[in-house]
Order: C-alpha cells, then structure tokens, then sequence
C-alpha cells in the first residue's frame, strides 16, 4: 500500500514566475515548483514534494553504502574546537567555518566535514586488528559559511551530505575500500539517472593522497573539467598536469638589455617590440605565508590561484601589493625578470623548462632582457603546474588536445592514508601483537546537490522531470475538471495506492484544467494520469512526461500499466 496524496490537502504553492534572485536552472524549478523555499541567505527549507525528493536520494545512497558493508551512524553537527585544532583545520578553514561559543566562553563549530570525530571514535571503539577494516557513514546536515551562496540549493551554507570513512590496517586494505566506494558512487549515481564523470583531483584542505570527483555535466557547474576524445584521460582542471620536458641541443645568444619605456604588462610589451606573447615571460608576484614567492608562466598564459593554492596548502596565498614593494630594491614592478632574484623563491610552471630561452624583466624600470635562459641565467626552485588550463592543451595520457566544460561535484572519493590516525594516535595491536598504525579513506556525496544536479541535467521548458527512482511520486493524477472527472480521479489514485504505486492526485476544486496541467508539468512526476472529457466511459489519457507519448486506456489498463 503506497500512499495517495492529495494536492487538495498538500501544501504547495507553485509560482508562474522565476524568483527575481534565481540564476541557474534548477534554483528556478526548485522553487517555482514548490519544493524549496529560500529561508536566508544559503539557508534553504524543503517543502513537502522537496522533502521527499531529498529522501528518495538518500535512500538510494544507504542502500549502496549498506550493500558494501558501511554502517550508518550520526554524529553532531556541533563540535568542539580541540579536535580541529589538533588537525589544523580550525585555521586552515579560515572563514568557511562557522565558529561559535557557548555561555563559558568555549569554542565550538558547526561541522563541515568529520574526519576528525570519526577517527576519535574508531580510536575509542576499535582495539585490535580484528575490528577492522570498518567502513562508517552518515547523512548529516553540513555547514560551509560560504562569502557568495547563490544558484539555490547548489551553493548553500547548509546542506545534506553523506560522508563515510574507510579504517584499514594495511595500505592495500585503503584501496579495496576504496575501490568498494568508487564501485558503490557508480552504482548511485547511474540509480539517480545523473550523467556524470569521474575525474582526477586534488585532496585540498581534505588532505591525504589519491582522490577522484564525480561530476555531473551542467551549465550551472562551478566545476571545469577536460577529457581527451581520444583516451579515458579525465581531470578536474586544478589536477591536469604537463610533463616537464627539457628542451637541449639549443644554442642561445647572450642575455640582451633591452630598452622598453613604458611596458609594465605582457601586452604593451609584446607589442612595442613586436613578439608575441609566448615570447615573453611572465612573473607573477604573491606572498605565501607572508613570504614574497615568485611565479613564472609563459606570457600568454594566467596563474591558475586556486591552483596555486592546492599546490601549497595549508600555506596562505595572496597577491602582494604596493605596500609590499616598498623597501625591495630587488623588485620592480612591472619589470620582475627571474635572473637575480636570489632572495626570493622561484616557483614555475613545467613549460619553463631547462634550456628555455624568454624575454622577461631585467629587474630595472623600463627595462627588460631578452635571451634570459632557464637553467642558465636563472634557476628554478619548484616545478609546479600553475596555469589556467586551456581547451587544446595536450592531453597528459596521449597528448590530443583536451576538451573543457562545466560541472556540478556530486562526489568526491579521498584516499587519506595516516594523515589524520597520526594526528589522533590511531593504533590497533597488530596480528603480532605490536601496534599498527591505521590508514583511513573519506568519501562525500552531496545528497542536496545531487537534487540540483538531477533538476539542471533532466528539466525542459515545462518544467521539472524526474526520473522514477528519486520522484515524489510514481504517477501524477490530474482530474481535468468537474465532479465525475474528481470522482475517477480519486478512484484509480485509491486502486494504484493499493498496488504499491505513489500517487499525487490534483483533486483541487475551483482550479481550472489549464492551470492543473502546467503545474503538472512542472512538478515533474514521470507519468501523468489525466481523467479528462472520457471519464463517463471510464477511458483516462496517459502521458509519459519526458517523451509527452500519450495514450488512452481504461482504468483497468491504466493500472496495469503502472503496476507491471
């Protein structure tokens, strides 16, 4: 027996219009379909449809996890500061955090992932190598003090995560778990109906080494990713590498001054002395830790920050500015050339390769050099890949050139190895009796996000379109009219229910056919049941909502439809 709802009983309000605030796709449906409501800024509340949209999805995602053995817990979403202090991650978080103190004057958080707690726990329970491997998760609400939510639930401050952790004695033990989740996100996710990829990544503050994103192709994504036509080679743009290759066998000139007034950008340089600018030699200027760091790119290229930022967390990074300049007769701005910079780091992109030849800043004002080359003139400390990736670059697997675009991150899989059972001392007495350090795997799925993600991939101009699996309900009902129309309506939604299909029957008085028909597109439950100008033959029009098939049946039919 399913449950019939009524929409003369729900509480839903559907809306025309777009919200005024709403940019992507599924921040407009989500609300105008009435199953989200903007509480404040990032805060969202899930209406009664939305509610069991939400549920649908973390049903699908229990179920796989308990398929691979994972056992559900529920931890606080308050915590205490000690934890997070002993990691580092109550300063590395920096203002994402939300931080919070009770009467005593102590330092609490509003957790936004629980590595951490989870390991205190294992220490806690577990004792021997007998106990494990072990794999616990949980659906938690998580909290992210976002500078700019928007895109409706996509960006929130709160939101609905799964988030499991993987306990083994044995490095070997962390990649089956590891692989068992990977297995286990691929199965969710082709349940959901999501198309999605699953790339290569960076572990960022999560730590630990190994990782994988599953992304979901949409508009809307805050993700770029590239993959290869050509191979399986996939990446989140901030993982993509390029292979350092020196360049030998070339002779170059000497190191050339050169007369350049006025030229403190690639372009204006590029310009007056006619070159291009991949001639040229970008160095970009930032503070790491407070510390001025130097980074070379090819002038045609950009510094990638937040790529930057991965390479070198937990170290803060930042742009200098004006005031940094003040007393370092070293640096010239706008003229900073690599040679000669030996009380500053030098960090470049592997396209600075030995045996380069650039032209770049000679460390004086309006003057650069022309011939500077790497290895020879000027020596680099750290080969990092720091450019923003390009549609074209070559792929690292094979070398075709890569294709770019946008994604919503679904899920995201971390080998974190023993960064944080060191931290936390997590040991277990080993089969020979002496103790065994564990190593742990993290894994996430955004239960909230991956409703957004399912509402950009699956809508149409009408409206929403759920796949079965994660819809409020199975069929939606419409009784187009007057009483007897309501009557048959009300008496097949009785019959489904008692089959075991969900049925939402729109036995609303006083609201026209017209109206009934929009909302239920726009609601976007799979099948749509109207009981129409047939119903004293006792005939009812099925439509599929994603293919708008129609079809007359009897209600004998009808039902034997959606039972089979």
């Amino acid at each position: 027996m399913a449950q019939v709802q009524r929409m003369s009983r729900l509480m839903i309000k559907t809306l025309r219009d777009d919200p005024a605030d709403a940019e992507t796709l599924s921040h407009k449906l989500l609300v105008r379909a009435g199953y989200v409501r903007r509480t404040s800024a990032g805060i969202w509340t899930w209406l009664p449809l939305g509610k069991k949209v939400l549920e649908n999805v973390a049903r699908v995602v229990r179920e796989e996890m308990d398929a691979i053995g994972g056992q559900e817990v529920l931890l606080p979403a308050l915590l205490p500061r000690e934890p997070y202090d002993a990691s580092g991650r109550w300063d590395e978080y920096g203002d994402l955090l939300f931080r919070v103190k009770d009467r005593k004057g102590a330092d609490y958080l509003l957790g936004p992932t629980h590595e951490e707690i989870f390991t205190q726990i294992v220490k806690d329970q577990c004792s021997s190598y007998k106990d494990l491997p072990v794999i616990l998760y949980q659906i938690q609400t998580k909290y992210r003090d976002e500078a700019r939510p928007r895109s409706g639930v996509l960006r929130g401050r709160e939101f609905q995560m799964k988030d499991s952790y993987s306990f083994d004695t044995t490095d070997e033990g962390l990649v089956e778990s590891y692989a068992l989740h990977r297995e286990a996100y691929q199965k969710i996710f082709a349940r959901l109906g999501l198309d999605y990829r699953i790339v290569s990544a960076v572990s960022g503050a999560m730590g630990g080494s190994a990782s994988e994103e599953f992304l979901a192709p949409a508009a809307a994504g805050e993700d770029t990713f590239v993959d290869c036509p050509a191979c399986d080679y996939a990446a989140n743009t901030e993982a993509v590498t390029f292979a350092l290759a020196p360049v030998e066998g070339v002779e170059h000139g000497p190191v050339e001054e050169l007369d350049t007034p006025d030229t403190p950008t690639i372009e204006t340089l590029a310009e007056h002395l006619g070159v291009t600018a991949s001639d040229t030699l970008k160095n970009l200027l930032v503070k790491v830790d407070g510390e001025i760091v130097a980074v070379g790119v090819p002038g045609n290229r950009e510094v990638d920050l937040g790529k930057l930022g991965e390479h070198l967390a937990p170290a803060v990074v930042e742009l200098v500015t004006a005031e940094d300049f003040v007393g370092r007769e070293d640096l010239v701005r706008g003229y900073v050339g690599p040679q000669g910079l030996d009380k500053v780091r030098y960090i470049a992109d592997p396209r600075v390769a030995p045996g380069t030849a650039w032209i770049t800043g000679a460390n004086k004002p309006d003057k650069h050099a022309r011939n500077v080359v790497c290895g020879r003139d000027f020596e680099v400390d750290d080969y990092l890949d720091v450019v923003v990736v390009e549609e074209g670059d070559p792929c690292p697997a094979c070398g075709t050139g890569l294709k770019m675009g946008r994604a919503i991150e679904i899920g995201h899989i971390f080998q974190l190895g023993r960064k944080y059972a060191d931290t936390f001392q997590l040991d277990v007495l080993g089969q020979n009796g002496k103790p065994v350090r564990v190593t742990m795997g993290s894994y996430g799925i955004g239960v909230s996000r991956a409703v957004a993600a399912l509402a950009e991939q699956s809508a149409d101009g009408q409206g929403l379109c759920w796949p079965r699996e994660v819809a409020p309900a199975d069929v939606h009902v419409v009784a187009a009219g007057k009483a007897l129309q309501t009557e048959l309506a009300l008496d097949v939604s009785e019959k489904l229910g008692a089959a075991g299909v969900r049925v939402l029957v729109d036995d609303r008085a006083g609201v026209s056919p017209g109206v009934k028909f929009t909302d239920a597109e726009l609601i976007g439950v799979p099948q749509i049941l109207v009981a129409g100008r047939r119903s004293a033959e006792g005939v009812v029009e099925l439509k599929d909502r994603r293919t708008g098939e129609r079809e007359e049946l009897t209600v004998a039919e009808a039902v034997a439809r959606l039972t089979a």
